[in-house]
């Protein structure tokens, strides 16, 4: 199978090492990852690898879980494009699918270190730019 990244890569190869508690060696790698756990609805995975400063990030985990669980699975996630990253950030355009209509979710998001660790911390929509 070939990664919901959209890396050209299998799946195995690519993000499902980080699913199974590998670190992400930057933050491009914990981007793609992401936006992976949630085609597949990995939802633990989304929570794990937030920010505890982030504004996204919820005390109430369970309902936090279900709200990303719930996500997944109204959401066909059809492909991911990079625009481009530094050392802290990745801009991006993911195309998505809700209630049969095409989204456009294009942003620029921030990652922080945290005990050697990549996580996802904000994010800049790029719609209103």
């Amino acid at each position: 199978m070939l990664c919901p990244c959209c890396s050209k890569k299998n799946y195995i190869d690519c993000c499902k090492p980080y699913h199974d508690g590998q670190e992400a060696p930057s933050a491009l790698a914990l981007m793609r990852s992401r936006y992976s756990a949630y085609a597949l609805d990995l939802s633990a995975y989304i929570l794990r690898t937030t920010h505890p400063k982030s504004p996204y990030f919820e005390k109430d985990r369970k309902k936090w879980q279900e709200s990303v669980h719930l996500f997944s699975q109204t959401t066909r996630f059809l492909s991911l494009e990079i625009h481009g990253w530094g050392d802290d950030w990745v801009s991006f355009t993911a195309h998505l699918e809700q209630q049969g209509k095409k989204v456009l979710l294009k942003e620029k998001s921030h990652f922080e270190k945290l005990h050697d660790k990549w996580f996802y911390h904000s994010a800049l929509s790029l719609d209103t730019l």
